[in-house]
């Protein structure tokens, strides 16, 4: 079995016998594949306006995990093939969504578990369990997301299971019942619909079914069928996180085409020339990315040029950028050390300067992720594993790392506590009432009655025009959120910075620590601390480095 007939639809080895784990892998890979296609649609369907939509790259991640734990397997069980790749799944989890998806494949798993082959009946049987078990998973379920897309998916399976449908009628079935849970996930959502979109989450499982049924129907899985995004919600950072080998430049070019494009055939095109591919169009102008090997380094300018005219073209070398980030990565920062009989911390950052911050607080352990790079549970893992104490506390630090965190309990034999904080700030004030040699429950109470004891800033740049809340946004505004939440928009980030402080009635607090993002030059954030000091000078300015991505800036009020 090879990847060319996986993508090009070879239908013999599932249409004249029953469904085997190796039938199933294929299956599996239609999936992933039609997913990977489809990844920058679903990250585009953000509910907020920041540049951090990472859902379809969590959720791809979470799938190629997965995938990677079978590829190799000779298992003709499909049973025990897929508890492998609910396994996968798991040490791969990437935010909320891969954690659910992760919980979804092991109910699925459980409820084939002593199955031999993959019939209607264990199809519809696994997708009920996995509903059962994703719920399960989430302290809160909340309708309108990918949980209700599953549990529809299931209901409709379950009534189909009485017809005499053979299996890729019933699969066509699912599909359907998932496509239309999808486009209902606004009306029980209200803010899905205050943004127009539909649940992200719900839109890559759908995206994963029916890659499986498209493999069954012969259909193309490589060429997506939905139209280019905006340039705005173009997130070219996550491409980073997965540069393959061959993928030597990132090639981005502008241009204008002299007539409509074909989408088809041009997205058909560009995927002969190299992987990665992205593209965005606003007033007319499309920009593509694309990796590419260096023997066609030049071929996505060159097709752009015979389409149109090029306004602007960017080549960076990615196996340099790539080498400096690692080196980056494994640049040694002063923890903490720990002994036998102690707890030991792990945080995740977001930037080398706030990880820096926290390893003079106390950390022993410091995870790189937040907005569009969510660690995975296996990163997670990996931190604390080999430290020499049986007790571990995470503070996730992100809200879209907490469930991942939370997952790690299954993968470790060590005594995890979680410690919900949701952002940097948050972190930081949960450290102060840390001792390594403290209770373990006591630690995780006291931690957690300090977190809201502080209040969060988040300046960003809107990538969408929308209203959320009673605020509305434009496209290229400056935006602030507290704790979270939208609450103004500004043309400048100094304007944007006053208007979070007097949200927050910021004369009421004592200490306010700026801390200024990768994008933000120290002059600019050094210009916008001092306005602020000016303007508020009982308080205590204080201003840091976080060289975090997507958020100029970071406050934390206490």
């Amino acid at each position: 079995m090879d990847d060319h007939n996986q993508l090009t639809g070879n239908l013999s080895p599932l249409l004249d016998k029953p469904i085997d784990a190796q039938a199933f892998k294929e299956l599996a890979f239609a999936g992933l594949t039609w997913l990977r296609t489809n990844a920058a649609t679903v990250n585009a369907l953000n509910v907020f306006p920041v540049p951090d939509g990472d859902t379809g790259t969590n959720m791809l991640l979470t799938m190629q995990s997965a995938y990677n734990e079978i590829v190799e397997s000779p298992e003709k069980n499909v049973g025990v093939l897929i508890q492998r790749l609910a396994h996968g799944a798991l040490m791969g989890a990437r935010g909320n969504s891969g954690v659910i998806l992760s919980q979804l494949w092991r109910g699925f798993a459980r409820a084939l578990e002593h199955r031999e082959l993959l019939t209607v009946d264990a199809l519809a049987d696994g997708l009920t369990e996995a509903t059962h078990t994703a719920y399960r998973g989430v302290v809160k379920p909340v309708e309108g997301t990918i949980l209700t897309v599953s549990k529809d998916m299931a209901a409709a399976g379950e009534a189909a299971r009485q017809g005499d449908l053979d299996f890729a009628e019933f699969l066509a079935v699912v599909v359907q019942a998932a496509d239309a849970s999808v486009q209902r996930t606004p009306e029980l959502l209200p803010v899905l619909k205050d943004a127009g979109v539909v649940d992200s989450g719900g839109k890559g499982l759908f995206f994963i079914f029916e890659g499986m049924l498209r493999y069954l129907n012969g259909q193309d899985l490589t060429n997506p069928l939905f139209s280019v995004q905006p340039l705005s919600a173009l997130n070219l950072e996550s491409t980073m996180e997965s540069v393959e080998a061959g993928q030597d430049y990132e090639v981005i070019v502008d241009f204008t085409p002299a007539r409509n494009l074909d989408l088809q055939t041009f997205y058909a095109e560009l995927g002969t020339m190299g992987t990665s591919i992205q593209v965005g169009e606003g007033d007319g102008m499309y920009r593509v990315h694309i990796h590419v090997p260096t023997e066609n380094l030049y071929k996505p300018i060159q097709y752009a040029q015979s389409l149109g005219e090029f306004s602007k073209v960017q080549i960076e070398n990615l196996m340099l950028q790539m080498g400096e980030v690692e080196a980056q990565a494994h640049h040694a920062l002063d923890l903490a050390e720990v002994t036998p009989g102690q707890t030991a911390v792990v945080v995740v950052s977001p930037g080398p300067g706030i990880s820096k911050v926290f390893a003079s607080l106390g950390v022993h352990a410091v995870v790189e992720g937040g907005q569009s790079m969510n660690p995975s549970c296996s990163d997670i893992v990996k931190a604390f594993e080999n430290l020499p104490v049986d007790q571990v506390l995470i503070l996730p630090n992100n809200k879209n790392v907490i469930l991942a965190a939370e997952a790690t309990r299954a993968l470790t034999t060590k005594k995890v506590g979680i410690i919900p904080s949701r952002s940097v700030p948050q972190g930081l004030a949960a450290m102060l009432p840390f001792n390594p040699d403290g209770d373990f429950e006591a630690l995780i109470e006291g931690m957690r009655s300090v977190l809201d004891d502080v209040h969060t800033g988040e300046i960003t740049t809107a990538v969408r025009t929308v209203e959320i809340d009673g605020v509305q946004v434009r496209e290229g505004q400056i935006i602030v959120l507290h704790n979270g939440k939208l609450v103004g928009a500004a043309e400048d980030l100094a304007s944007a910075s006053r208007k979070f402080l007097e949200h927050i009635q910021v004369r009421q607090f004592e200490v306010v620590t700026l801390f200024y993002g990768a994008d933000l030059n120290a002059a600019t954030a050094n210009q916008i601390a001092d306005s602020i000091k000016a303007e508020y000078p009982v308080q205590k300015i204080e201003l840091q480095y976080g060289g975090q991505p997507h958020y100029q800036l970071i406050f934390s009020v206490e």
